[in-house]
């Protein structure tokens, strides 16, 4: 009897032990509830386009907020069966689940943890992840606490976005975009069921990592759903048997990553760190339908420009190891040091005849190139290959599979490019594509890459020679400078062709792009007028020539600055400053900004006298009627688009810029390390069908735009001409007094 009385009193004596313990030592040390009565989530900036399309987020965890009362039931059962079946019943500790986890487990049942959401918020928010008696014992006072504070469906508010749910992800709004590509509300039975399985182990259970343990988890999810009546057996047998669609990375609705960096650089100069974790939107002009066929034109005329100059070889060689798993762990190491790029993705080469080529994908699949697939890489095949070109097993190169599922090889591009749009009315950005991959090169040429516009530069020279008494009916003579002057010529320009067609008028000098004929009238008018002149369409005067060169085009631009300068033309004679950012909101959808849009067509903002610009439309429409241009026209199957080409010396650059409709438009190809595209390479051939791909989508269901005809112009056989400047007896026709006499 005496030991059950001392037993008695140790027990006792334990317990006051531990009370004083729990309230002296650590009672005091709890934190306040703040964080959970006053909660603020740390939701990462957001970038959209116009028509709410993501493209962009920024911030160390991916999370939204969603209210308890905008989350669906199946997920909230789906959740609770799983985590927390009596979690309406308990006060923060659920003795029963203690009992029944323990009994489950020796049971060998379906495990439970004994730890209820509420203990679990405690957690999330204010325990390590240390194991003790201690650490228990402030996360069970914690719960009490977080259950007196607030209500039941405030706690699952709160876990339901807290919770950290793998690959970055906070929440199951955001793990639901993760790894399905949808809402909450989106979501089927057996998707729910996948996501509640998570939060137990998000490294193990994580169905980008270990689907196979994800799809164990899931299906006890949708045990415990149907042993609780939350769903039906035919539910439970559909749930089971559903395939799941699961994106391996964090997806966006648009390929529009220069313009999320663009917009991310803009918020982060006035929020700094905070940027990445106020919940900030974005809501850019950019429209998602347009960036996307902007982004798959610049991709695949890069791509053909590529095919066009010839297989390289390999990127790199490994040494393949004679044993099986050390082969296989060789080859995974060296794909990861080579990430796929959108459609192009690597490959180890792992054996070689004459007729194929069999290679070892990152996933682990092996593929077999024949016939077609190969024909790119067929000097990679030939016995009299060099080292660094020929195909062998260890090779890494880029395979591609097309829409029949075939494989070809090709390669990473080194050339580059990039397309930009405006609306020529307000400037604002509608598709902006700043090179062939962000995750390659960050650069964004759009916006930073000063380059010669070549012959794109033309149209303002010769609005610049309107001003003073040319038209598009004067008559120049398209011979070379040297054989009309006995004076000693520093420079002797060229036509890219070789072709000279003596008398030519100055609308169909534009068109064929005369470089001779352009160099007359910049010496006619002065190459320091035409560069003072150019300012006005948002050119850099100082980075332009004051020389004849710069009639064609040996200053630099960037290719927005090209597309704002043609603006001025499409608009009626209007400067534009291009912008982008059209709203941001706070994490609760408050307005925090609101772009005013530019007045459009305001007198304050104009720059060139309306006839002008009538006049150099009239001029850049025959460009892509009858010009350098003229593949545009057919192809859109329009009679309202106006453009010019642009190749700069040695082939170095290639442009287009142009517009229809309202939208003005410029791309652009070359190489970083300026060098020359190839000699039978032009504008036409390099930048222009990427513009043609672009705006066929920007111009879907837009009706063809005819310009009015301002005051004082006269059409002279075709062509628009200031009515004070015709020609004696009014025929329109002058004729370019400038050393016209050959030299015998």
């Amino acid at each position: 009897m005496k030991w059950i009385l001392s037993l008695a009193a140790f027990f006792a004596l334990a317990c006051g032990a531990v009370l004083a313990y729990v309230f002296l030592v650590l009672a005091p040390d709890l934190p306040d509830l703040d964080a959970v009565t006053d909660y603020k989530p740390k939701i990462p900036l957001r970038i959209y386009t116009a028509d709410n399309a993501l493209i962009g987020e920024f911030g160390e965890e991916h999370r939204d907020f969603v209210p308890i009362e905008k989350i669906p039931v199946v997920l909230k059962n789906a959740l609770l069966s799983i985590e927390d079946s009596r979690f309406y019943e308990h006060g923060g500790v659920d003795f029963i689940g203690v009992a029944r986890s323990a009994w489950s487990d020796i049971s060998g049942g379906v495990k439970q943890g004994a730890s209820t959401l509420t203990m679990q918020v405690a957690n999330s928010f204010y325990l390590t992840r240390e194991r003790t008696i201690s650490r228990k014992l402030k996360q069970t006072m914690l719960a009490y606490r977080i259950e007196s504070a607030l209500s039941k469906d405030q706690i699952l508010e709160l876990y339901m976005n807290q919770i950290y749910l793998g690959q970055r992800t906070h929440g199951f709004s955001s793990a639901a975009r993760t790894y399905f590509g949808k809402s909450l509300t989106e979501l089927s039975i057996a998707e729910a069921a996948m996501l509640a399985g998570v939060p137990q182990n998000p490294a193990r259970h994580n169905p980008v990592v270990n689907f196979q343990s994800a799809k164990k988890r899931q299906i006890l999810v949708l045990k415990s759903m149907l042993k609780q009546g939350h769903i039906t057996e035919a539910q439970f047998a559909q749930a089971s048997k559903e395939q799941l669609h699961i994106n391996s990375s964090l997806q966006f609705e648009s390929h529009a990553a220069f313009v999320a960096e663009m917009v991310r650089q803009n918020i982060f100069e006035q929020y700094k760190e905070a940027s990445y974790t106020m919940g900030i939107k974005v809501y850019t002009t950019i429209n998602k339908a347009e960036q996307e066929a902007a982004y798959e034109s610049v991709r695949r005329n890069v791509m053909a420009y590529d095919q066009r100059h010839g297989y390289r070889g390999p990127e790199a060689f490994i040494e393949l190891p004679s044993d099986e798993d050390a082969r296989e762990e060789a080859i995974d190491d060296f794909l990861q040091k080579h990430p796929a790029n959108d459609k192009l993705m690597p490959a180890v080469v792992t054996e070689v005849t004459a007729k194929a080529v069999k290679v070892e994908l990152a996933s682990g699949e092996a593929i077999q190139i024949s016939g077609d697939g190969l024909r790119f890489a067929s000097n990679a095949l030939q016995g009299k290959a060099g080292r660094d070109l020929k195909l062998r097993p260890g090779a890494l190169i880029r395979v591609m599979q097309d829409n029949k599922e075939h494989w070809s090889i090709t390669q990473l591009p080194e050339v580059d490019a990039a397309y930009v749009s405006l609306n020529a009315q307000d400037g604002s950005y509608r598709a902006l594509v700043g090179g062939f991959d962000f995750n390659r090169k960050k650069f964004n040429h759009v916006t930073s890459a000063w380059r010669q516009p070549g012959s794109s530069i033309k149209p303002f020279i010769y609005s610049a020679a309107l001003e003073k008494g040319f038209s598009p009916t004067t008559i120049i003579n398209d011979v070379q400078l040297s054989t009309t002057t006995t004076e000693s010529l520093q420079w002797d320009p060229r036509n890219d062709d070789g072709k000279y067609d003596g008398p030519i008028n100055m609308q169909t000098a534009l068109a064929q792009s005369k470089n001779v004929v352009s160099v007359r009238i910049l010496r006619a008018i002065g190459a320091k007028y035409a560069r003072d002149y150019l300012p006005r369409f948002g050119f850099d005067g100082a980075k332009q020539p004051v020389n004849l060169t710069l009639a064609l085009g040996t200053g630099a631009v960037t290719p927005v600055q090209l597309a704002a300068g043609y603006a001025v033309f499409a608009n009626g004679g209007f400067q534009i400053n291009p912008w982008l950012i059209q709203k941001v909101t706070d994490a609760r959808g408050k307005l925090m900004f609101e772009a005013k849009a530019p007045a459009i067509a305001q007198e304050e903002s104009r720059v060139i006298d309306s006839r002008n610009a009538f006049i150099v439309d009239s001029m850049l429409r025959e460009v892509t009627r009858s010009g350098t241009g003229a593949a545009a026209s057919p192809k859109l199957g329009r009679h309202d688009l106006a453009g010019k080409t642009g190749t700069s010396s040695e082939a170095v650059d290639g442009w287009f810029a142009g517009y229809a409709s309202n939208i003005v438009a410029v791309a652009w190809m070359g190489y970083d390390d300026p060098k020359s595209l190839g000699g039978r390479e032009f504008g036409a051939t390099l930048a222009l069908p990427i513009w043609i791909d672009s705006m066929r989508q920007a111009l879907s269901g837009k009706a063809e735009m005819q310009r009015e005809v301002p005051e004082n112009v006269v059409n002279v056989d075709g062509k628009w001409s200031y009515s004070e400047y015709q020609g004696e007896g009014g025929s329109g026709v002058k004729t370019l007094d400038l050393d016209e006499v050959p030299v015998n």
